[in-house]
């Protein structure tokens, strides 16, 4: 597994355990929700500062984003769509 596929599968696992949308992970780490998308498919090559800013908007390490995923897992089932109850 390369490096972009970790941090793909660590970066989406993680966010859906803080139940967090990629416009809210995108918005803490001031950048685009399309980047964070990509970037949990593995087509993007993320730099360290925004690695950094994407384990600080996550409250991890960023070490959590390069831990090798448990090949048994089951993928992360996706978060509801649509606003949360109460949201303006």
């Amino acid at each position: 597994m390369i490096g972009r596929e970790r941090i793909a599968k660590n970066l989406r696992r993680i966010r859906i355990e803080r139940a967090l949308s990629q416009e809210s992970l995108a918005v803490d780490a001031d950048v685009d929700r399309t980047y964070v998308s990509g970037l949990e498919r593995s087509e993007f090559n993320p730099s360290v500062d925004l690695l950094d800013r994407l384990a600080s908007a996550l409250s991890v390490d960023i070490s959590d984003l390069f831990l090798i995923p448990d090949a048994e897992a089951a993928e992360p089932e996706p978060l509801k769509r649509g606003r949360k109850p109460g949201a303006r």
